[in-house]
């Protein structure tokens, strides 16, 4: 089964885990914004990798929350884990 994790996604998990953190916001073009710009740290990243784990039924690895410091980095490391086929 193919699955696609889109900057939607991304969006809707952040806000369902970590709400909107104020004076900040989702709109717009954020994909090369730094999580930290937009009101995100590391633990409510951790937070949005537990939850895409649990939906979408991958582990992503430890770097991935440290090395993913924008949605766009995010992003690309949760679709090489969707494409990686099951052992």
């Amino acid at each position: 089964m193919s699955q696609t994790f889109t900057l939607d996604d991304l969006k809707r998990i952040l806000l369902e885990g970590s709400g909107a953190p104020e004076g900040t916001g989702l709109s717009g073009d954020i994909l090369d914004t730094e999580f930290s710009d937009i009101g995100y740290d590391s633990l409510a990243l951790l937070e949005t990798a537990g939850r895409v784990e649990r939906e979408y039924g991958i582990e992503l690895d430890e770097a991935v929350v440290g090395d993913a410091s924008t949605p766009r980095a995010f992003l690309d490391a949760v679709s090489a884990h969707l494409m990686t086929p099951a052992a």
